[in-house]
């Protein structure tokens, strides 16, 4: 059976003083209960740790090789007592974060600002990549949080999911362009023109959301950057979600799309089905929800 980690301190406590009274006063005990702990410690080890002298006790040769030990798990202890308390109290520990691409572009980056300047002595790591890669990284422990999306009707499975809101789709003009001064448009009215996007493939783009409608596509371009360049420089249109629309460049057109035309687009944040919050994912969790709050719906 092991031995309870208290032991050692009653042994170190009664090394220190001398005396089972003195250690008792010391401890808050009562001096028989300080006697007890002793001898299950001494019948635990199967050797006697003191010698009882007429004042007070005194270490035997046992005691002697015991007492450095002691001490050594005393330390050890402490350390992590301590660490535990700064994981509590969010005064140290770890978050490793990941997101795609345009939570990048404004929930993580604010919500990441948010949580140093409360919490700036947990050490904060964040990976990049699509939906599908963070998952992925979150199932094999890699990471405890994952900002994630996916348009309506699909799913996302094996983890827990915390909904952070519905995104939105702008279609992103030149600003010259004929339809720049909408508040709103429909695919139909975006038949004829060019659309930029990252994929050849429909259901790998944002269009996928878009039922029924076929977008040509002439130029491809994965990066958010990029793609704006080609709509500033006149060479197509493309989709934008909210969370890509504040790191809109100002020589290209927002212009909402009509909701019956592309559904929005749900993000949540992942974590690990079944497992405990800690108290950093809790807190970056609740952060996450008031910063997605602020999006444009």
């Amino acid at each position: 059976m092991p031995i309870p980690h208290d032991l050692y301190d009653v042994f170190r406590c009664v090394a220190h003083h001398g005396s089972f009274t003195a250690a008792a006063q010391a401890l808050g005990y009562t001096q028989s209960a300080v006697s007890r702990q002793i001898q299950s410690l001494e019948d635990e080890w199967g050797a006697r740790l003191f010698d009882r002298l007429p004042r007070g006790v005194r270490l035997t040769e046992a005691g002697r090789v015991l007492l450095p030990h002691a001490e050594a798990v005393a330390d050890r202890l402490r350390t992590a007592r301590a660490e535990l308390d700064a994981l509590r109290t969010l005064d140290g520990g770890r978050l490793r974060i990941g997101g795609f691409s345009t939570a990048d572009a404004y929930l993580l980056p604010r919500t990441l600002a948010a949580f140093r300047q409360r919490h700036p002595a947990v050490t904060v790591t964040r990976t990049e990549g699509n939906s599908a890669r963070q998952l992925a990284l979150l199932g094999a422990g890699e990471l405890d949080l994952a900002v994630v999306s996916t348009a309506s009707g699909q799913r996302l499975e094996g983890c827990a999911l915390h909904h952070l809101l519905d995104e939105r789709m702008y279609v992103a003009l030149p600003r010259a362009h004929r339809l720049a001064d909408r508040e709103v448009l429909r695919l139909g009215e975006l038949a004829d023109e060019e659309w930029i996007a990252a994929s050849d493939r429909p259901e790998e783009t944002l269009m996928g959301t878009a039922a029924g409608f076929r977008a040509r596509s002439t130029v491809l371009a994965a990066d958010w950057i990029a793609k704006q360049g080609f709509v500033a420089a006149g060479l197509g249109v493309t989709l934008v979600p909210a969370l890509a629309a504040s790191s809109a460049r100002p020589d290209i057109v927002l212009v909402a799309l009509h909701p019956q035309d592309s559904p929005r687009r749900a993000v949540y944040a992942a974590t690990a089905r079944g497992l405990a919050h800690s108290p950093a994912v809790a807190a970056f969790l609740a952060l996450l929800r008031s910063v997605a709050g602020t999006v444009q719906g």
